[in-house]
Formats: C-alpha cells, structure tokens, sequence
C-alpha cells in the first residue's frame, strides 16, 4: 500500500494557527452578537473588525463562514454581510424544535443524573426563587444556564451542540416580554418541579415537563409577537 506524502511540520503549526485564529474571531464577532452590541440586520463593517481584532481580513471572513454556518449570519451577494434577522415565524419553528430537545434531555437525564449534578441544578432554582419580580435580565440568565446545563448533563455531544445552535439563533430573537407580573415566581416553580422529577428518576414526567415548559415560551412569544405587532425581534 502506498504510503500518504507526509505534510511539513511548518504547513501543520500554520493551519493550526490559522485555524485557532479564526475561532478566537468567530467567538469575538459571536459575542457582540450574542450581546446585542451588534444588533439584528446590520450590516458587519470588515474593516472595522479587522482593526478591532487586529487581524488580516482573511481569518475574519473564515470567522463569517463559521458565523453563517451557526444560522447567527447571512453572507449577501453584492450586498455584503448581515446580523441575522429571525422572523417570528421562524422563532416559533426553532422552539418547537427545542422543545423536542429539552425532552430528549430530561428523558436522557432522568437515569443518569447523580448527587452533584442534581445540586447544582437545585442551586439555581434557588437563585431564580430569589431574583426579584421585576428582574427579567437576571432570571433570563439564569433560566438559559438552567437549560443549558441540563443538556450538557446528558453527556451526549450531539444534543448538546444541536441544542446550543439553536439557543443562539433563539437570542437573536430579542422579544422577551415573557414575564408578566408574577411569571418569575411561576417560571421559578416549573423549573424546581423539573428538578424533582429529575431526582424521582421519572423519565416521562420529566420529558413532558420540559416539553411542556418549552410550548408555554413559544406560545407566550407568539402572543405578545402578534400583540405587539412585530415579525422579528430588535
């Protein structure tokens, strides 16, 4: 059998190299989007980030592809590249979606969580009991952290990185008129009973639970989208 042609050593660093590069700028670029500083449909300005990162605009456009892939941006022939916009409609379709997730999750979980893992889920519903009314910021990070543990937790990489794709795609989608007064104190209590099936070891009521839970967000969110009159979230 004939042997591959070894590749130098120089060739191998400098793809490594190139390669880490443009995840750092990916992850850069993901995180003014993810955080709002870069809002959906504007339009990403090249030159600026290249200097912003300091970095060529070769690594910075191989971080856009990464970005396009992830559904976080559209790349526009002759127009250039945009935030993503995520219509209503499409909000409502990566929900459901998530919702088959989270129950896959907690079916997944349910036979397999052990003592630590069930604390530090039981620590954050305890957070989520304490946040305040009218504190929507806090609870919402604290319930994604809640989700997103709960996926990591089943050990399955495949889940768990479908899953994060769509929570993503989900924040571009920035309507989060969710809570009305007292959902806070709700949400808090869905997410401890959660728990306590998790603890049960009940894998249906879990699944249905978080399936359950996760219908209520779309249909909320379709509610006030079409309250509000909206098609996309800002």
């Amino acid at each position: 059998m004939q042997r591959a042609t070894p590749v130098p050593l120089d060739n191998v660093l400098s793809l490594v190299q190139s390669t880490s590069l443009t995840r750092l700028v990916a992850d850069s670029v993901e995180s003014l989007i993810l955080s709002g500083e870069l809002a959906p449909g504007v339009k990403l300005n090249e030159v600026a980030l290249a200097e912003r990162f300091r970095v060529s605009r070769g690594p910075l456009r191989e971080a856009f592809r990464l970005l396009e892939e992830s559904g976080l941006i559209n790349q526009e022939k002759n127009r250039g590249v945009f935030v993503r916009v995520v219509e209503l409609r499409e909000a409502a379709e990566l929900y459901e979606v998530r919702a088959g997730l989270d129950a896959t999750a907690g079916r997944l979980l349910a036979g397999r969580i052990n003592a630590e893992q069930l604390g530090a889920l039981r620590h954050l519903t305890e957070q989520m009991k304490s946040v305040d009314n009218n504190d929507v910021e806090q609870f919402h990070i604290l319930n994604l952290d809640f989700h997103d543990q709960i996926i990591a937790m089943t050990g399955n990489r495949t889940l768990t990185d479908t899953y994060r794709k769509l929570a993503k795609q989900l924040a571009l989608f920035r309507k989060r008129n969710l809570m009305a007064p007292m959902a806070i104190p709700h949400f808090a209590q869905e997410h401890s009973a959660i728990v306590d099936m998790l603890e049960q070891g009940n894998a249906i009521g879990c699944a249905e639970a978080l399936y359950a839970h996760a219908q209520g967000g779309r249909q909320r969110m379709l509610r006030d989208g079409e309250l509000a009159g909206v098609s996309h979230g800002c």
